[in-house]
């Protein structure tokens, strides 16, 4: 089952709440503050991130197994933990990509 989590969004612009992300040159903001969870990236250039993530928007969707819901799937970004209690994968999905994330229950926000 997919729930729905995020809208990220790529920027150029700085937001007063970034958050640096240095693993992947990304400046991260918004989703704490959003009434409709949309977070803005701001990248680095030279940012590992894949083109596809740069330059279009993405749906989040949290899942119960990540590893469940990447079979089959074209992987973008192999899974990963951006932050404690979550794992995160990217897939494309019709030319667009698609962020799954697998949050422990105890760190669900």
């Amino acid at each position: 089952m997919y729930r729905y989590h995020h809208l990220g969004i790529p920027t150029s612009e700085r937001r007063p709440d970034e958050r640096y992300l240095p693993e992947f040159g990304v400046f991260v903001s918004g989703y704490e503050t959003s009434p409709f969870r949309i977070e803005w990236m701001r990248f680095e250039e030279g940012s590992p991130v894949p083109d596809l993530v740069q330059r279009l928007p993405h749906v989040a969707f949290e899942v119960d197994d990540l590893e469940a819901s990447l079979e089959g799937r074209e992987v973008l970004i192999e899974p990963n933990s951006p932050s404690p209690g979550v794992r995160v994968a990217f897939i494309v999905e019709d030319g667009a990509p698609v962020e799954l994330m697998q949050i422990d229950s105890g760190d669900r926000p």
